[in-house]
C-alpha cells in the first residue's frame, strides 16, 4: 500500500495542489482557514500555537526590534495573523508575498506591504536584496518542489538576507524521514492504531520516490546554501506538532 508516499490520513481534497489551486481555494465559502491552505482542520485546529512558537524558537529575531520580515506564501490561517501580531508588538516591518486571492484573506497595516506574484518571479524583490532580516517559508517548499524550481525559491531568498539574517524553510515533509519512522516500533505502534489493523506498515528503503522530498533533497539545500557562504542546518520538529514524526526544518543564517 502506498501509505509512505501519500498516506490513508491525507485528504484528497488536498493531494497534487498547485499555485492555481491554492488561488481557487482562498475565495472558496466552503472551505476553513486550515482547509484553504491545504490541510485538513484536524491537522492544525487548536496547534498553530505550538507551532508558531516553535517557528519563533528557531527565527529568534522575531523577538528582536525593527527588522524587515519576510513571508513567502503565507496563505491565509492563523499563522500568519501571529506573525502580524508579533510584527506589531516589536516593530518590525513585514512583507508577505502570495496570490492576490490569498494576500486579500490578512488584514492590512502600515507596517505590512503586500506583493502579489509567483515567488520568485516577483520584480519589486529587487529592491530588497540584502535587506531582509527574518525570512518565512512555512509549508512551502514541498509544493515548489513539484511544479516550480526549488533552487531559484532557495538563491533568491539567500540574496535578499542581510547580514546576520534567518530563514527558516519549516515544516518539510521528508520521505526519507517517514520511512524511518514507520520502520520503528513507534512507527508500527501509530499506523497500527490510526489504521485500525494488527499489520505492520509497508517500508521500502534505496527508492526514488518521485515528486517527494527525501533526504537528497534536504541535504542538496543545505550544500547548496553553504556553498553560497551561508550556514545551513537541519532541525527537528517539537515533539508536540502535528507531523513531528514526519517533518523538519531547514534553518539559514547568513553571517
Amino acid at each position: 500500500m502506498p501509505y509512505l508516499i501519500n498516506g490513508p490520513e491525507r485528504d484528497k481534497r488536498f493531494a497534487d495542489l498547485k499555485f492555481a489551486d491554492f488561488r481557487r481555494m482562498a475565495l472558496d465559502r466552503s472551505l476553513s482557514q486550515h482547509e484553504k491552505v491545504g490541510f485538513p482542520n484536524s491537522y492544525r485546529e487548536g496547534k498553530e500555537q505550538a507551532i508558531f512558537d516553535d517557528i519563533v524558537s528557531k527565527l529568534n529575531l522575531l523577538n528582536a526590534r525593527d527588522k524587515s520580515v519576510m513571508e513567502i506564501g503565507p496563505g491565509c490561517s492563523v499563522l500568519p495573523t501571529m506573525l502580524i501580531d508579533i510584527c506589531r508588538r516589536h516593530g518590525h516591518s513585514l512583507t508577505f508575498i502570495d496570490s492576490e486571492e490569498m494576500l486579500s484573506q490578512l488584514p492590512d497595516a502600515p507596517f505590512i506591504r503586500k506583493i502579489a506574484g509567483y515567488y520568485p518571479h516577483c520584480e519589486e524583490l529587487n529592491e530588497l536584496h540584502g535587506k531582509i532580516d527574518v525570512i518565512l517559508a512555512y509549508s512551502v517548499l514541498h509544493y515548489v518542489f513539484v511544479e516550480s524550481n526549488v533552487w531559484g525559491l532557495l538563491d533568491q531568498s539567500l540574496t535578499l538576507l542581510a547580514p546576520g539574517g534567518q530563514m527558516l524553510m519549516g515544516d518539510l515533509p521528508n520521505v526519507s524521514q517517514r520511512k524511518r519512522f514507520f520502520s520503528s516500533p513507534a512507527g508500527i505502534k501509530f499506523h497500527q492504531e490510526f489504521m485500525q489493523t494488527e499489520e505492520a506498515p509497508e517500508v521500502i528503503f534505496n527508492r526514488v520516490e518521485h515528486h517527494q522530498i527525501d533526504d537528497a533533497v534536504i541535504f542538496s539545500l543545505l550544500m547548496r546554501a553553504r556553498s553560497q557562504g551561508f550556514h545551513a542546518y537541519v532541525l527537528p520538529q517539537r515533539d508536540d506538532l502535528p507531523m513531528a514524526n514526519r517533518r523538519e526544518d531547514i534553518l539559514i543564517r547568513r553571517p
